[in-house]
């Protein structure tokens, strides 16, 4: 879970910034898209494969 503590004399966009760079390091906005629906587990498996065989093509 991505907690930004503001410090004295920050301001709110910076506030703001400093958030989205820990969402981004995190990858929570990636986690929860392969979780917004369900896959098999064979499925699963196939993509792993898949990504091992061929590593520059991007999966979505």
């Amino acid at each position: 879970m991505a907690i930004v503590k503001a410090q004295p004399g920050q301001s709110s966009d910076q506030v703001i910034r400093a958030f989205q760079k820990k969402v981004l390091a995190e990858d929570i906005l990636g986690e929860l898209k392969k979780r917004e629906f369900y896959q098999k587990p064979a499925l699963v498996r196939k993509a792993r494969a898949l990504a091992r065989k061929h590593p520059g093509r991007r999966t979505y």
